[in-house]
């Protein structure tokens, strides 16, 4: 099995670093993984970056030397594109312009390896091998969180494909772009790219197959409907193989199809370190807590007509008081369609009923296209 592209793991080490809810034991190890990571690949611009957070301290003579070190390894890179250039084929230079490229990459000098990454694409003429550029850059994009880079690559790959393109790098590009549409909380789009992949995940670089179920499982939580649910993923074999792994999980889908919520809540709470610490799915902490109270209070809620306010506090175990609060800022927020009688204690829902709302659009759609016939027929009488 492949491991994660290095870079990645490292933005993740930065990112936990800089979490309150981290130990200070544990930034202990990660500041020297960090420092380790940054000084064995001779990122001197994230090293000058870092002195300057406060992360790591300045040590002149390393900075340097490090300096050095790069300028004396560019000196060969050129080397050997000018000697490809003179005495050598199209496809040496094009191999010595990409290793200029990883170059940069390496020392994390973002700026630089995306103009070189543009000039080794010039030299290229394979789609299999602009595609890989792609790659690369969407790591990058990646490690700086540059969305609208992901997002710029992300349709350039898309129309690659339009010339060819094989089926593996077409799977993997779909595992970027849900992680993409995961981290710009689009979570309907990530749902449907995971599930498409499932069976032909291959992008370790990016994360684990166990921390890609993960994903899987909490964008399908909130995306799909109950009988979408239980066939994709519920009784999908790929999942079933893995979530065990994955602390709580599995406890958070199965309790929320199986209806027994007070175990829903308690595997709920359990995943909320875990999301928090994610650092795709960290700035949606909030939004991912509420779409989820909504997916589940609407399920318990689609089976009665009315229902007393005690006993949907019992099912959920939380008081009265909880559910009453939790209740009204959904119903205000049109999330939920019901209304609470406060004196009965009593829930009544109020569900929209499909039929009627097509049968109301239907006239408004048939009223609005007579208007349009008429003002045409004014216009051809004319």
């Amino acid at each position: 099995m492949e491991n994660q592209e290095p870079h990645l793991a490292l933005a993740n080490k930065l990112y936990l670093l800089k979490h309150p809810d981290v130990e200070d034991i544990e930034k202990v190890r990660l500041r020297d993984e960090v420092y380790n990571a940054v000084v064995s690949d001779d990122m001197v611009l994230l090293y000058e970056n870092l002195v300057a957070d406060g992360v790591l301290k300045l040590d002149q003579q390393l900075l340097d030397s490090m300096r050095a070190k790069n300028e004396e390894e560019l000196k060969k890179l050129d080397e050997k594109i000018a000697d490809a250039e003179e005495n050598l084929g199209e496809s040496e230079v094009r191999e010595a312009h990409l290793a200029k490229s990883l170059f940069y990459i390496r020392i994390s000098d973002k700026e630089k390896a995306l103009e070189q990454l543009k000039l080794t694409e010039s030299k290229t003429v394979a789609v299999g091998q602009k595609m890989d550029l792609v790659f690369y850059t969407l790591q990058m994009g990646f490690f700086y969180m540059d969305f609208d880079l992901i997002s710029k690559s992300i349709d350039k790959a898309k129309n690659l494909f339009e010339e060819g393109g094989d089926w593996e790098r077409k799977n993997r590009l779909k595992v970027y772009e849900g992680l993409f549409c995961m981290s710009t909380r689009n979570f309907k789009k990530a749902a449907n790219l995971f599930l498409d992949s499932i069976s032909t995940f291959t992008t370790y670089e990016l994360f684990t197959y166990d921390t890609f179920i993960f994903y899987t499982v909490l964008t399908s939580i909130i995306s799909l409907d109950r009988v979408s649910l239980k066939q994709k993923v519920v009784d999908a074999p790929e999942i079933l193989a893995v979530i065990g792994k994955i602390p709580y999980l599995s406890e958070f889908l199965n309790s929320l199809y199986d209806c027994q919520y007070k175990l829903f809540f308690s595997a709920f709470a359990g995943l909320t370190t875990h999301i928090k610490l994610d650092r795709y799915l960290h700035p949606h902490f909030r939004y991912y807590m509420r779409e989820v109270r909504t997916v589940v209070y609407s399920q318990f809620l689609e089976s009665y007509k009315s229902v007393t306010i005690e006993a949907m506090a019992k099912a959920f175990g939380v008081t009265v008081d909880f559910i009453d609060m939790e209740l009204s800022r959904f119903i205000a927020a049109g999330k939920l369609h019901c209304k609470i009688d406060k004196v009965a204690g009593v829930l009544e829902t109020n569900r929209p009923d499909s039929k009627n709302a097509l049968y109301q659009a239907t006239i408004k759609q048939g009223d609005f296209l007579l208007n349009r016939i008429q003002k045409l027929s004014r216009v051809i009488d004319l």
